[in-house]
């Protein structure tokens, strides 16, 4: 597996920076992780260490390459769900610790990825986007039932309302688990919170994609003009990158 990878995590205009990141790789498997800490809830950042943590212990408990990668995805995702419950014992609703995810596998040629909320995957192809995740949020679903365009989606008073996530409610959050997506040389992969992509245009992100400029260097790019955009109310922005080069 020939790959260029990088991450990083921008504390943006908050005090306290709520994202946790991670980028493992072994042998011929790889794993993207990116936790948002929901703001607003108490113990935000512990939700998204132990979010990241749960599911590094997973990836590291697998042989390896991941014989059912949707299979370890999911029971991933409840593993660190249940944790994250537990640590919101005796708190009261409105305040127990949540966070969003979004997880990507990477082997044998493709990419296997999983959210919950409106953490990210963008999959990039020759300078435009090729796939990407949908968000479980309120305009989202707005959207898939036509009642607002997608240019209307920044704006709306309710782009922040997030349907599900991790923690608060024992009941297992709906989760987005796809089959295996086919990676071709020079595709991009970002996983991201919101503070990045909510800054960007498609097209800003998009450009990453054509494969002249190093991934490290990109990514940074990327997260400072999402930093700026937003300012002065800019978000905790991370982003996890891998640019597949073959196997």
């Amino acid at each position: 597996m020939r790959v260029e990878y990088a991450k990083l995590t921008l504390p943006g205009n908050r005090t306290e920076n709520q994202d946790r990141i991670d980028l493992l790789v072994s042998g011929e498997s790889l794993l993207m992780v990116v936790v948002d800490g929901m703001g607003g809830h108490a113990h935000g950042a512990r939700a998204a260490e132990v979010t990241v943590a749960t599911l590094k212990e997973s990836f590291a408990e697998m042989a390896l390459p991941v014989f059912d990668p949707q299979g370890f995805l999911t029971l991933s995702l409840a593993r660190a769900h249940d944790r994250v419950v537990k640590l919101g014992d005796g708190v009261a609703l409105d305040h127990k610790p949540r966070a969003t995810c979004a997880v990507c596998l990477v082997q044998d040629g493709g990419a296997y990825w999983a959210h919950v909320g409106d953490s990210r995957i963008y999959q990039l192809r020759s300078g435009r986007i090729h796939t990407r995740t949908r968000d479980h949020s309120h305009v989202e679903l707005l959207l898939r039932e036509g009642l607002i365009a997608e240019s209307e989606m920044r704006s709306h008073p309710m782009r922040n309302f997030v349907e599900c996530c991790l923690g608060g409610d024992v009941p297992l959050p709906a989760m987005s688990v796809t089959a295996r997506n086919k990676l071709e040389p020079d595709d991009v992969l970002l996983v991201c919170t919101d503070g990045l992509w909510s800054g960007l245009e498609d097209n800003d992100l998009a450009v990453v994609g054509n494969g002249g400029t190093p991934i490290e260097k990109a990514i940074r790019a990327l997260a400072d003009r999402a930093v700026a955009n937003n300012s002065p109310h800019s978000d905790n922005t991370s982003v996890t990158a891998v640019r597949w080069r073959g196997a």
